[in-house]
Order: structure tokens, then sequence, then C-alpha cells
């Protein structure tokens, strides 16, 4: 029998971060556990016991500290420091440590004869006022459980973290400037409710301009390259080329639609999910990784589909150009979505709180503003005029193409490092040589029964290779953070206690299959003018990583109006905080700190 367990915890000392991991255990159903029993009585004992007699928790310095007072610990003990866990959540401060003095975030222990007492911090986010309290003492690799009566009267609990009011005026003030319609105190609505008819035609111009730009990502040019090779293949064909035209940005639209609908159906369903959440999932960016690594080995002439697939469905590019046209929509808009342009980012955050139909509208203008200008340049002739007329400079084109196609390969081969680790990227990359491997032999030019014998091994190969790489591709990558480092991992607890220490607060929300997000990093925020900024003003820099997909981090981003990445906030404790544009630049992160 197997049990599988994927858990997700927070380790925690002076802040606290988030990790998660998958672990398996195999049982025998029919045979002995004996050669197992060690394990079972080690897990056995290291099991709490249960402490007789009474203990006591008592309320102290107006409910900021409870005093703790348990008897019944075995003589072996008495007189060395313990360590304590609260079985109850959010009653004690979480990250507390011992000292010689108490303090807010330290506890003090000693011995008084037999009883081990101690004072502990109540935390100020305290949502419980609990009558008994469960303790875990825990001294050489044993533990022990105290249930503590808890005497005094508890104060009343903090009420639930929200928005400050100038958080909440100021991102109000945000969502009104990009579009976005605050009701209730809160930044989205909590049901779908219409705009009024300007700010949905300024939404729609936005996403309009969006889709524009989204033209420009590199991981687009690849697809857009092999449409410049569909111009010059219809030659003079105006109608075919119109067709094409057509046929791609519909598919645009479409694509954009479809997954606007996808994502807003599983947000209804409770899914927390933004947009490019289907670049969170490491098994659809291997399939990609896959998928552009096939189409450039063919590109470069490794194999041909002809060579082993029936020959109606190798002729089906030739006999339907149009639907060809459709697919090659589709696969731009696959690589393309993940990241937001300028204009975009509020349009996105605007329409997951609009009604259905308003909202496919503003996925639907995106599409169109990443298919104008290919369908412009299908209706007006003077582009076909620029293209060199079909010839033998098309088979060297089409080989030159394979590259940019390896190189987005590439890129998501170093998305994948970032959700599964190196070991995950070294397994698909592993599967994609054995993939090659496989067109290679089937695409080889032998007589019939010597290609398909070389063919069989190596599907055996890669057949062999899939259930044991596999795994290792869509596992999580471990969650590490090196203390000192400038960029600290995000959490809405660390904002808010940086901001009620006094310190200033820089958010980057990125995710490494962004490329807008790429861009500013190795440009804009890694310039030394910005962090000299940055340390002249004291702001502390945290980074909130949306590679994979993250409840938190999605919430957070609609709080600020926004549905995708990349997105900047700036907070200093006393002011409004600014959300800067998507394309970053030095002059605007110098300009907000300026007015710190």
């Amino acid at each position: 029998m197997d049990i599988r367990l994927k858990a997700t915890w927070l380790v925690c000392r002076q802040e606290c971060i988030p990790q998660e991991g998958e672990f398996a255990l195999q049982l025998p159903l029919r045979s002995s556990t004996a050669l197992n029993g060690a394990a079972f009585d080690a897990a056995l004992a290291s099991q709490p016991a249960e402490l007789p007699g009474a203990h006591q928790a008592a309320l102290r310095d107006d409910g900021r500290r409870l005093a703790v007072r348990v008897a019944g610990l075995p003589a072996s003990v008495r007189g060395q420091a313990l360590e304590l866990f609260p079985e109850t959540p959010n009653i004690l401060v979480a990250a507390a440590a011992p000292g010689d003095a108490p303090g807010p975030r330290t506890w003090t222990q000693r011995w008084d004869g037999d009883a081990w007492t101690a004072d502990l911090p109540v935390s100020p986010d305290r949502a419980d006022s609990p009558a008994r309290l469960p303790l875990v003492l825990v001294a050489g690799g044993q533990g022990w459980r105290a249930d503590a009566a808890v005497e005094g009267d508890w104060p009343a609990p903090a009420p639930v973290a929200g928005l400050s009011p100038a958080l909440q005026a100021a991102l109000q003030a945000n969502a009104a400037a990009g579009g976005a319609s605050p009701a209730g105190g809160s930044l989205l609505p909590p049901a779908a409710q219409a705009v009024p008819a300007g700010t949905f035609a300024l939404a729609l111009l936005g996403a309009l301009v969006g889709g524009l730009v989204l033209n420009l990502m590199p991981c687009v040019f690849p697809v857009l390259a092999i449409k410049v090779l569909g111009f010059a293949r219809h030659g003079g064909d105006r109608r075919a080329q119109r067709l094409g035209g057509l046929a791609y940005g519909a598919g645009v639209v479409l694509s954009f639609v479809l997954l606007g609908a996808l994502m807003l159906a599983l947000r209804a369903a409770g899914q927390q999910l933004g947009w490019g959440f289907q670049l969170q999932s490491p098994a659809v960016v291997a399939a990609l990784a896959a998928l552009f690594t096939v189409i450039g080995l063919n590109l470069a002439g490794v194999f041909e589909f002809g060579r082993f697939v029936p020959n109606g469905v190798a002729t089906l590019q030739a006999r339907h150009p149009v639907a060809d046209a459709g697919l090659s929509g589709v696969l731009a808009v696959a690589v393309a979505s993940p990241c937001t342009a300028p204009f975009m980012g509020a349009s996105l955050g605007l329409a997951v709180g609009l009604p259905v139909a308003q909202a496919l509208a503003i996925f639907a203008a995106i599409g169109l503003g990443m298919a104008l200008p290919y369908l412009a340049a299908t209706w007006v002739p003077a582009v076909a005029g620029w293209l060199p007329r079909p010839g033998a400079w098309m088979d060297v084109f089409r080989k030159f193409m394979a590259f940019p196609m390896f190189g987005t390969a590439v890129w998501l081969l170093w998305v994948l490092g970032q959700q599964s680790g190196i070991d995950g990227a070294g397994a698909l990359l592993a599967l994609l040589v054995a993939l090659a491997f496989v067109l290679w032999a089937l695409g080889l030019g032998l007589a019939g029964r010597t290609r398909w014998v070389v063919g069989a091994l190596a599907v055996a190969l890669a057949a062999f290779l899939l259930p044991s790489l596999g795994p290792l591709v869509v596992a999580p990558a471990p969650a590490t953070a090196a203390a000192g480092e400038r960029w600290q991992p995000w959490s809405p607890g660390r904002v808010q206690a940086l901001l009620a220490g006094g310190q200033p607060v820089f958010v980057d929300f990125t995710a490494a299959w962004c490329v807008t997000c790429q861009y500013n990093k190795k440009t804009t925020l890694a310039s030394a003018e910005v962090l000299a900024a940055l340390d002249a003003a004291r702001v502390q820099t945290l980074r909130a990583d949306w590679t994979r997909r993250d409840a938190a981090i999605t919430a957070e981003l609609q709080r600020l109006g926004r549905g995708g990445v990349p997105v900047y906030l700036l907070q200093a404790p006393g002011q409004a905080p600014v959300v800067l544009s998507e394309v970053l630049s030095v002059a605007d992160v110098k300009a907000a700190l300026a007015r710190l």
C-alpha cells in the first residue's frame, strides 16, 4: 500500500517562510511489517506523553503576557531548558525566541522546584480566547503534553486585518485611474457588476493597446516569423493571404476568449487564479517546451511529418492553409498570454470583476490587438511588395527559424527550473533529447524495416526514461531564502510588520514565465542608481514570486486591481501606496522614492 502526503508549512524564526513537500511511504499488506518494527516503535515512542495533574496558565499585563506553570515533568529534565509548542494557533507569538528578559518577541523560562514556569508573549493578532491551552514541551527529543486551564479574562481579540484607510483610498484611486470601480469598501466588487460605458470603453482601449504590445514579446517572434514565411509562400495570391490573416486573427481572438472564460469559470468555482495561470503548471511548461522542440526539429529538417504519419495527415497543412493559420494563432496566444503589457494590467484587473459578457469582451479586445498587425498586413497590398519572391531563400529561412524555436524551448526550460529546481530542468532536458532521438530515428531515410527497428529502439529508450524522469519535472523546487539577501520573500504579515516598524517597502510581483518581469528585473531593478536610491531611502525590497500558483499573491493582486504580473508596489508608513507602471524605468522608481 502506498501512502502519500502533500504538506505545506511555515518555517519561522524572525520571519516565516512558506515551504511545501511531497512524501511517500510503502507498507506491505500481505507480508510482515516486522522489518519496519523499529521505525514504528521509534515513532510511537516520540509521541508526547500526557502529563497528569493540574497545570496553570494565567493572563497578566492586561492580557499581553501569559504565565504558564507545568508540574509533573520527569526528574531527569529538571533544570534543563525546554522547547515549547502551543497546539492552538494564533494565540502566542509564533516567532518568539527564548531570552533573558520578557519582551514583545521573547519569552523566559525557569524552574520553581519541580515545576517548570514560563512567561510568554500573547500574539497581538490573536482572534480567539480559549479557556484551555494545550502545550507540548520538548527536551532531548522527548515530548510531554500539558493541558493548562487559562485564568483571567482575555482582552478583546484583534479585529480581522484589513486595508488601512490610506491604502484603501490609494487603491481606489489606482483602480479608478485604471478603469476599476471598487464597491462596498473593497477593491473588487463582491459580485460581478457592470461599469459605466465610459470606463468600459477605456478598459477596452487599454486591452487593445496591451494586445498590440504583446507582439513585441521575444517568445512570439518565432510564430510571427513563420507567418511572414507564409506570406512569401502565398506570393501574389491576395485572397489566400487575406483568408490566412482572418483565420490567424480568429484563432488569436478565440483563444483569448476561451482562456479568459476558463479563468473566470475556475475563479467562480473558488480557485485563486490570475492571468498566466496556465504557465504556473510545470506540466504545461514542459509540454510547450516539447512542442517548440518538435517544431524546431521539423524546421531544421531533422524529420518530416510525412515520413511517419499517414499521407492524408501529412498534407493537412497544404490542403487546409486556413486551419493552419488559425492554429498558429492559438500557438501565439499560448506563449504570449502569460505576460501583461502597459494598459493591459488594469483592464485584466477590471475584467475579473465584471459580468461575463463584458469580461469576455475585454479578453477579445486583447486578442484583436495582438492579431491586428498581421491582420492589417494581409489587407494592405504594399506589405506583400516588401517581401522577396518565393525561391530558394525560403528553405534557408525555414531552417534559420528553427533557432528561435529552440531559444523559446530554452526559455521554457529555464522557467521550469524556477518551478521544479535543477533536477526538474535536467530531467526535462534529458526527455527532450530522447524525443529528438525518436524523431530523428523515425525520420531516417533507410529501408522500411531498418528504419522501424531503429525507431523502435529509440521509442523504447524514451519509454524507459519517461516514468523515472517525468516525476522530477513536476516536483516542486525546495523553497530557499538566504538571510541577508536584498530581495526577501513577500508575505502580507511581513509587509505589515515592516510598515509598523517605520520602514518603507517595495514589492516586486513577478514570475519566471513573465518576459516583461525578467526584463525589468535585469535592467531597472538591477540598476546601480535604483539600488542606491532604495538604500538611501531605507526601503526594504520584497519579491512575491508567482511562478507557481500562490493564493496569497493572487488575492493581493486582486486587491491591487491587477489580474497578472508584473506589478510594482511602493508603500511607506503614513503615505498613500503607489502602484508603478508595468514597464518599469529608472526614472519612475527614483521619482517615486523621491516622494517618500
